[in-house]
């Protein structure tokens, strides 16, 4: 009886551990993954796709002033932690902005619902953001 509880308890433990372990590359309700034509990506808590622009360098935004209303910066609280593969980075104008991997992450405004990924490769420096 007591093997038999111990399988059961143990199984469950697995089971409800196993969703948390799909979920590491989440950050508490502002960045989830979603599968999209380009396979699973990083969105935002709208499920809208998140990019990186190449001309950044690891922690530091290079995308401000019109840029950065094309490719708004998913913008960090001051009190907000951060966790595992994802930082905070302080932009020119003094905002804080998530960044995963060290890499600032950004929307684009001409993806207009969640699964859009127009901003893929355009003009060559910016890319979605895969786990």
């Amino acid at each position: 009886m007591k093997t038999l509880l111990k399988t059961i308890v143990a199984a469950t433990t697995l089971i409800m551990v196993s969703p948390l372990a799909a979920s590491a590359e989440n950050l508490d309700g502002i960045v989830t993954t979603s599968e999209t034509s380009l396979g699973e990506i990083l969105v935002n808590n709208n499920g809208m796709t998140l990019y990186s622009f190449d001309k950044d360098s690891s922690g530091k935004s290079a995308c401000n002033g019109g840029c950065a209303k094309a490719w708004p910066p998913l913008l960090a609280s001051s009190s907000a932690a951060e966790q595992g593969n994802y930082t905070k980075i302080t932009r020119d104008d003094g905002t804080q902005q998530w960044a995963y991997k060290g890499m600032p992450l950004y929307g684009w405004v001409q993806d207009k619902k969640p699964g859009d990924v127009t901003g893929d490769k355009f003009k060559g420096v910016w890319h979605v953001v895969k786990p």
